[in-house]
């Protein structure tokens, strides 16, 4: 996917502050932020959304992004995948949003 901005940001043709990397994923700080502490979590390989990811993969990436924001978040946190355009998905690459920092409220938006 070679216009994919995720797969550049994997691949590292883009460069980004990781702050957590293995051979499947990397984490790094949102752009855009949310909410005082926002990072990303990519699989390393191209994935559209969590409907094309594999249970391991998912599986993976959930674990490291509860261990990351456990670390990161120890008065709590929510994980956020949107999927496809109702479900706010910008950039067709699975990512999941890490976001803490502040008190969290529902209905989210």
């Amino acid at each position: 996917m070679s216009e994919c901005i995720f797969c550049k940001i994997a691949a590292h043709q883009i460069p980004v502050k990781a702050v957590y990397e293995d051979e499947h994923s990397i984490a790094f700080a949102d752009v855009n932020p949310q909410s005082p502490t926002h990072l990303l979590l990519i699989p390393k390989q191209h994935i559209a959304n969590v409907n094309a990811g594999s249970a391991e993969m998912l599986g993976h990436l959930l674990k490291k992004a509860a261990n990351l924001a456990e670390r990161e978040l120890p008065d709590g946190f929510r994980l956020v995948i949107n999927t496809g355009g109702d479900g706010g998905q910008t950039v067709h690459h699975l990512h999941l949003h890490i976001l803490g920092g502040r008190p969290m409220t529902w209905p989210p938006g």
